[in-house]
């Protein structure tokens, strides 16, 4: 996801550099809303993948 969302912010540095404004505000913001969501699921990975178990 983290992935994605580098290649989102690229296009849209690409795109802002070539003139097309539309394309990048887009692009800018698929790539804010796939990083928030990384940074959700991996803050929430590190809360519960790090619950002692029961034996």
């Amino acid at each position: 996801m983290l992935y994605y969302a580098v290649v989102f912010l690229i296009i849209a540095l690409i795109a802002g550099v070539l003139g097309f404004g539309g394309i990048a505000g887009a692009a800018v913001g698929i790539a804010k809303i796939l990083f928030f969501v990384f940074l959700v699921l991996f803050i929430l990975s590190l809360i519960f993948g790090r619950r002692p178990r029961n034996p």
